[in-house]
């Protein structure tokens, strides 16, 4: 009787050899997130035709183990789920149809430009699954040498795609870097795309996760002096209804856009107090209105010069509506073209007449420079962090203040230091002679070299609170950046603060406060 012979199980996972004598590892691993075909695991291993017989043997070892290798990330189902490209899953991110992102519609057309630019050209072809740590580091060295790509190609950059005669703004292409705002925008994208290629399967971990930390330039706002402030209320003053709104925005510091957006219904002037809700966007020729930047209402208080300004101006825009036969309604807004206010301003239009009135008095800011004029008169006056972050619609409770206004803040921190001082009572005669023995402090008091004046604003800072225990100190290139200087002057900067205890830092290590 002969015996029963039991099958030989199937062998997962094939290796071919290809025409040029190379192996092909091929496992197969399921079924195509994307397009629902049959996905396989794939790798080649070179081999010559004329290898000799051991190099043939550990091609065939290598081969061997990579299927393995193959089979188990399948079976912990570690393997990619597709091998759709980074095309296409930017395609499924920005797809309304599919994935519902909540930005404003500025926002996205602000990462489209950056994904037309720079990630469909460079990364797009790429398959999702092969994008790890190695291919971000050169993908931001590309970003960081020249934003048009050029890889040494000599060309004219012209200064528009259409037809038209070169002048001097058309010339030789010059390399530029991205700012590090723009790459910022683009790890946004990329962290959003690859978080949401988790969600559908298409792959297993997250590669954003490894790449290197970005450190982003310090805020460095450019308020106004006010002697600027004052010339450009006068000159805006000239016209009625432009210098109220001039007026209001740099009072009240609110952002352009909620200035245009502003309505009638939400000024009482009994109650002092303007409420603002929305505010109006703009892409081009089209505006619309939307909720404010941080998605919420707050009232902002006037004083009775702000009231008593605003009275007037109102008297005079009905006047002239009644002259026309028109009412104005409480819906309308504070700030129109038409007569009765039935129409909102186009906040572009708002930042072209503003650069073009402080192009006349050759002073170099912008309308958003108001918005800073305000916030660091209120903090020079002493007012508190969060009152400031309520009135210009920061969020966070005082956080982003905090970041943008640091250096203001110290400084007023200072006054205060010294009117507290002017208030103390004289020390005792003979006092002095205790504290002789007292260690000089390596930060001056009045620094005069510019390392010095570095290590004395940190020191503020630290003293202040605004640089609390444990916070991480600006590297220091990223100092030499902010005011000007060789990295080596930063350098001396932090060497005075850790003499004086107030910093540790060690090579490779950023340095924080103690």
């Amino acid at each position: 009787m002969s015996s029963r012979r039991t099958p030989e199980k199937r062998q997962r996972g094939r290796i071919e050899v290809l025409k040029s004598g190379s192996l092909r590892v091929s496992v197969y691993a399921g079924q195509d997130a994307l397009t629902k075909k049959r996905n396989y695991l794939t790798e080649t291993i070179t081999l010559s035709p004329n290898a000799s017989a051991k190099q043939q043997r550990e091609a065939w070892d290598l081969a061997e183990r990579t299927r393995r290798r193959f089979i188990t990330e399948v079976d912990e189902r570690r393997h990619p789920r597709t091998n759709a490209t980074v095309a296409q899953a930017l395609d499924r991110y920005f797809d309304p149809k599919q994935t519902s992102l909540k930005i404003s519609e500025n926002t996205r057309s602000a990462y489209e430009s950056e994904v037309a630019n720079h990630i469909r050209p460079l990364l797009g072809h790429l398959r999702i699954a092969d994008i790890d740590a190695e291919v971000l580091d050169s993908f931001d060295a590309k970003l960081r040498t020249c934003r048009a790509h050029c890889e040494g190609r000599r060309f004219t950059e012209h200064r528009t795609k259409r037809p038209h005669d070169c002048d001097d703004r058309c010339g030789p292409h010059l390399c530029k870097p991205l700012a590090e705002y723009s790459i910022a925008h683009i790890r946004a994208v990329l962290s959003g795309v690859f978080k949401r290629a988790i969600r559908w399967k298409w792959i297993t971990v997250n590669p954003m996760a490894q790449a290197e930390e970005l450190e982003l330039p310090p805020p460095d706002p450019q308020p106004v002096s006010a002697v600027e402030a004052a010339r450009i209320a006068n000159e805006a003053w000239k016209d009625p209804d432009w210098g109220m709104l001039v007026w209001l925005k740099m009072r009240t510091g609110l952002r352009r856009g909620e200035v245009c957006a502003l309505k009638l219904g939400l000024l009482d002037l009994d109650a002092a107090v303007l409420r603002t809700e929305t505010a109006i966007a703009q892409k081009g020729k089209r505006t619309w209105e939307k909720p404010t930047k941080t998605h919420r209402k707050r009232r902002i208080a006037l004083t009775v010069e702000d009231v008593e300004l605003l009275r007037a101006y109102l008297e005079h825009r009905g006047a002239r509506a009644n002259e026309l036969g028109l009412s104005i309604e409480p819906t309308g807004r504070l700030f129109s073209l038409s007569p009765d206010h039935s129409a909102w301003l186009k906040p572009d239009s708002v930042s072209q007449r503003f650069d073009r009135m402080v192009t006349r008095l050759g002073i170099d800011t912008t309308i958003k420079n108001l918005r800073h004029y305000s916030a660091t008169e209120l903090i020079a006056a002493g007012v508190d962090v969060r009152t400031v972050a309520g009135r210009l619609g920061h969020g966070g409770g005082g956080t982003t203040t905090l970041r943008v206004y640091s250096a203001f803040l110290a400084e007023a921190d200072q006054k205060a230091a010294e009117l507290t001082s002017a208030r103390m009572p004289q020390l005792p005669s003979g006092v002095d002679h205790l504290f002789s023995s007292k260690p000089e402090k390596a930060v001056p008091e009045e620094p005069s070299m510019p390392y010095e004046r570095i290590a004395a604003d940190l020191a503020g800072a630290i003293r202040s609170g605004i640089l609390s225990s444990g916070d991480r100190i600006p590297a220091q290139h990223a100092l030499a950046t902010r005011y000007g200087v060789a990295p080596s002057t930063a350098h001396r900067a932090l060497e005075l603060l850790k003499k004086d205890g107030l910093i540790q830092a060690a090579r490779g290590v950023p340095a924080t406060v103690i």
